[in-house]
């Protein structure tokens, strides 16, 4: 026993008979877990966690078990090995945890109300019944759920209830599938549905507390990502429903039970009169992402939690192939390069991060890979890059190879790429073992050496990174024929560069159109006749120069003032994406400057001659037939003027928002947070700042509470700044789900860093307590040292977390984020004076 990682080897379940009994009155749960399986060893293991077992049975008769608590275990003596029923009766507490079974809470007309939901993945399955609470235990369920109902209430699970006896609701038997996918939900809800082309009910379920048009847009979104699905992937969706439903209180973004996938309201309710485009993009490709784990995730499984990454970067790039099928005027790809693609080789240059596919045991350490930039977005990023070098026929014919062969069962990364293999030709696994294994990328130098056009390949680091020698098999995808389609090599000639560029006629390039995972170093020769040619780039060109030029700033590879110059020339980009990138830079040379310093004032008059044309062009109000850039582009660069302080763009804020008194929820949701903003900083009182509190706790919009959010933490007034951190704790002005939202406003705020962090410090314990056990706790630390760049608050990071590193779950981000905020502070005092020298000689 002692020698088993996982319990499935002990004993392999193939059904569940589940009842559970809950009770919101008095927080209890009571059940009875009957348990099918085929039992190898006499001695076995059932995972359960924070319950109290009153009896074991297995065929009927008592058998002695004990609570193992340290493993997260009933360990159960049987008299016999083989096809045993183990019956399993139980207590436990109902928590507001938000992990297991547990309450989410809303209003309606100041009564406070609950609704019940369940969070499983990764292992709080076990919190809710005993069970082999490991992705390869692949079981039917049935489920029996009883509860303390009143009139009105709803129960909805994966799938369809087939009757009520007794106050007990029984569902249809589950096809086979994994515990952390099991979801139920009960109480007063309301809901939209309508069915597809393949007859498969698709439905939106939210409280009561939202306008019912605020269900429309995902169920729009819903019905037709299943139907792309089912086309793409050539495999039929296999149950009767797909529900979706929105939970007032959740931890992740969404979670892909199947048949019922659940979202933070923000993620899945949309006033369809009053919504950005930007919010519409997240929330469809939260959905779509969602979806594809239907067959991604549920279907076909990971065998254990190393292979997360099967089912997240997969989903994490079919987001982005759905959504631009059934929306292809958003050119939601562009999307995809200043969010994942950013995200991804930012977190994957520093030294110390996880590979994609990474080993994992300990149920701490399961929660802490679930890291967003690694297994979600560079997974997606080298997919893409799959996707590049197959094509879509060979990427759909492997994936229904794939589907076929391990439907309703697990598999492993070396099954997919089988399956693909098989269907292009190619051995994508030697490709792509260097990208999965390996953490990092690397850096492609592209040089004229010697009148030789020189390419070679480094790993890549921002800060202190200890080079091993490692080689990737990079894709290169370059404008000229004499580069190999694949780079395994460390340095390689290319030829004479005159030669081929007289023959080629246009400047060299590397990763034409930014899919793969690794930046480029051009020497000065290179990067200027690139440059001199930069009208006719089309914008991930002029976007993807500016992203490995600013990594490369902060790698030290070149200088952040070399960059200064160059960004006047990409503010006439009339494309949305370039200017994202570009204020993104704008952002890390703020962290040059002392705040209310003279150097301040000069950055701002230079963000100022920026933004000032594209803010002429744009105005604040939306143009008839304008771009779907121009609608995304417009915050971007009004929050960049209203940074400089311009007097007019903070004149017209606050007659938008005087004209709009009435009801503030009327501006225009795309606009809505720079109004607000821009009230709070510029005309900033306390009987505003108890206005903007209670709309917060009044309104149900996740939009215009997340506006509201971020007009109030703006706030430069230290006793103002208090008050919200004293509501930190208080889960009925502040969810706990929002917490660290609020938290890294604060602490973002130069007038609140201190207190942000004070509190940070003085309440881990409650934090921990709080949301401990939540896949997004170590995030609290990756939001501190993303704002920390100082030698002040580097050892204050220091002093507090050094002592905390070899907690479960906590170790890797600790590390890297000390060399993270260190990279900071040594990068600032080496160029400070040259970047702010450029900032103000740029013209």
């Amino acid at each position: 026993m002692s020698e088993s990682k996982h319990f499935y080897e002990l004993f392999q379940p193939s059904h569940y008979d589940v009842f559970i009994d809950i009770n919101r009155q008095n927080k209890t749960i009571k059940g009875t877990s009957t348990i099918t399986g085929d039992a190898k060893e006499n001695k076995i293991a059932i995972h359960q966690k924070y319950l109290k077992v009153s009896s074991v049975e297995a065929n009927g008769k008592v058998v002695n078990f004990s609570l193992d608590n340290a493993n997260e275990a009933i360990q159960i003596e049987l008299f016999q090995t083989g096809q045993t029923v183990i019956k399993i009766d139980y207590t436990a507490p109902l928590t507001d945890t938000m992990m297991g079974i547990y309450p989410s809470y809303f209003q309606i007309n100041g009564e406070k109300k609950q609704l019940i939901g369940t969070q499983f993945e990764t292992t709080a399955a076990r919190q809710a019944f005993p069970c082999v609470d490991e992705p390869e235990a692949k079981a039917t369920f049935s489920l029996a759920i009883k509860f303390d109902e009143q009139p009105g209430e709803t129960i909805i699970a994966n799938m369809p209830e087939n009757h009520v006896e007794n106050g007990v609701h029984y569902f249809d038997e589950t096809l086979r599938m994994s515990t952390y996918l099991v979801a139920f939900a009960f109480g007063e809800m309301q809901n939209k549905q309508t069915t597809t082309k393949s007859g498969v009910k698709i439905g939106v379920f939210a409280t009561k507390a939202h306008q019912a048009k605020e269900l429309d847009f995902a169920l729009d979104i819903a019905k037709r990502s299943i139907e792309f699905y089912e086309d793409f992937y050539q495999t039929p969706y296999p149950l009767p429903h797909s529900w979706q439903l929105a939970l007032p209180d959740f931890s992740a973004g969404a979670m892909e039970n199947w048949g019922l996938v659940t979202y933070r309201e923000a993620y899945l309710l949309l006033d369809p009169d009053n919504t950005s485009l930007s919010t519409k993009q997240q929330a469809a490709t939260v959905i779509a992402h969602e979806l594809a784990h239907q067959w991604f995730g549920d279907l076909v499984t990971m065998k254990w939690w190393d292979d997360l990454w099967l089912n997240e970067s997969f989903a994490n790039m079919m987001e982005y192939v759905c959504i631009d099928a059934i929306e292809p005027d958003w050119h939601i790809w562009e999307l995809f390069q200043i969010s994942e693609a950013p995200a991804a080789l930012q977190r994957d240059a520093i030294d110390g991060v996880q590979s994609v596919h990474v080993q994992v045991e300990d149920p701490a350490e399961i929660d802490s890979i679930f890291d967003s930039a690694i297994v979600y977005a560079k997974g997606a990023r080298l997919l893409v890059m799959v996707r590049s070098l197959l094509g879509d026929d060979a990427l759909r014919s492997g994936l229904k190879q794939y589907f076929d062969a391990h439907k309703y069962h697990n598999a492993t990364g070396t099954n997919l790429w089988s399956a693909l293999g098989d269907a292009s030709g190619l051995d994508v696994g030697k490709i792509m073992n260097s990208w999965l294994e390996q953490p990092g990328y690397p850096v492609v130098s592209a040089s004229v050496i010697d009148g030789q056009l020189t390419i070679s390949q480094k790993q890549f680091f921002v800060g202190n990174g200890n080079d091993i020698g490692r080689k990737w098999q990079i894709p290169l995808n370059s404008n000229y024929n004499a580069a190999p389609k694949i780079f395994t090599e460390e340095k390689m000639v290319l030829g004479n560069y005159k030669e081929l560029r007289k023959s080629a006629g246009i400047p060299f390039r590397l990763n034409v159109g930014n899919n793969s995972h690794f930046i480029v170093n051009y020497d000065d020769q290179l990067l200027n006749d690139i440059l001199d040619e930069d009208n006719k780039l089309d914008s991930i060109s002029q976007l993807q120069i500016l992203q490995d030029l600013r990594l490369l700033a902060e790698g030290k590879q070149i200088s952040y003032a070399k960059i200064v110059p160059l960004l006047p020339r990409f503010a006439k980009s009339n494309s949305q994406i370039v200017s994202a990138t570009m204020y993104r830079i704008a952002d890390k040379l703020e962290e040059f400057l002392v705040p209310d310093s003279p150097e301040e004032k000069y950055f701002k008059t230079f963000i100022n001659r920026l933004s000032f044309d594209q803010v002429k062009r744009l105005g604040w109000q939306p143009k008839d037939n304008e771009t779907i850039d121009d609608q995304l582009m417009r915050p971007g660069v009004l929050n960049a003027s209203l940074y400089a302080k311009n007097p007019q763009t903070i004149t017209d804020a606050h007659q938008i928002y005087t004209n709009q008194l009435s009801d503030l929820s009327k501006i225009s949701a795309a606009i809505r947070p720079l109004v607000l903003m821009s009230e709070m900083d510029n005309y900033g009182s306390a009987e505003l700042f108890e206005q903007f509190f209670k709309l917060y706790q009044k309104t149900s919009d996740a939009s215009y509470k997340t506006a509201l959010q971020l007009a109030i933490t703006s706030t430069k007034d230290s006793a103002l700044i208090t008050k919200i951190i004293d509501e930190f704790k208080n889960a009925d002005v502040i969810k706990p789900q929002d917490l660290r939202g609020w938290f890294r406003n604060v602490l973002n705020n130069p007038k609140g860093e201190q207190a942000a962090w004070g509190w940070l410090r003085d309440n881990w314990q409650w934090l921990e307590d709080t949301v401990g056990g939540d896949m997004e706790f170590t995030t609290y630390i990756t939001v501190v040292a993303s704002i920390f760049h100082t030698s002040k608050r580097l050892k204050e990071f220091k002093e507090f977390f050094e002592p905390k590193i070899n907690t479960p779950g906590l170790t890797r981000e600790i590390k890297m984020d000390l060399n993270l905020i260190d990279s900071k502070v040594q990068l600032i005092e080496s160029e400070k004076e040259s970047v702010i020298e450029a900032i103000k000689t740029a013209r």
